[in-house]
């Protein structure tokens, strides 16, 4: 089999919604590993952007700005897991052939997708995320991964 490129997106999808913190494992790290075990290939592309300013109410009801590295708390995320990216934000190859800043994938796994599968579940987060045993079970059904 080819090597395939998945694009992956982050809150919501590898993690619970909880930015501007890390969000809590909804089980995409076994899944991700065995994506890059097969060979395949994956790209981080997240809202997430360093030296990023998001709005924060001060106690005197005003609005202050906070600034953080968002972005690389997401990469570092990866590393932590010992997931390899083979991107962040980009196909490294693309260049080559378009100047478009939408990175080229085959698979596109993120929880605002039509048809990603999800779950609902308030124990974890108030917004839903990528149920990710059905995503696992999709790519071996198609051939993606093999039986465990």
């Amino acid at each position: 089999m080819n090597s395939l490129i998945f694009v992956i997106d982050f809150d919501g999808t590898v993690v619970s919604h909880e930015f501007e913190k890390i969000g809590k494992d909804i089980g995409a790290v076994p899944v991700l590993k065995r994506i890059v075990d097969a060979g395949h290939r994956l790209i981080l592309h997240t809202m997430r952007s360093d030296n990023q300013e998001i709005p924060v109410q001060n106690d005197q009801d005003k609005t202050d700005s906070m600034r953080g590295n968002y972005l690389t708390d997401a990469v570092n995320w990866f590393k932590e897991n010992d997931i390899p990216l083979w991107g962040i934000q980009s196909n490294p190859e693309q260049s080559l052939w378009t100047s478009s800043n939408k990175p080229h994938g085959d698979f596109c796994i993120d929880d605002r997708n039509i048809g990603c599968p999800l779950i609902h579940n308030e124990d974890i987060c108030s917004k839903p995320f990528v149920n990710w045993e059905r995503v696992e079970d999709y790519l071996v059904i198609n051939g993606y991964l093999t039986n465990q």
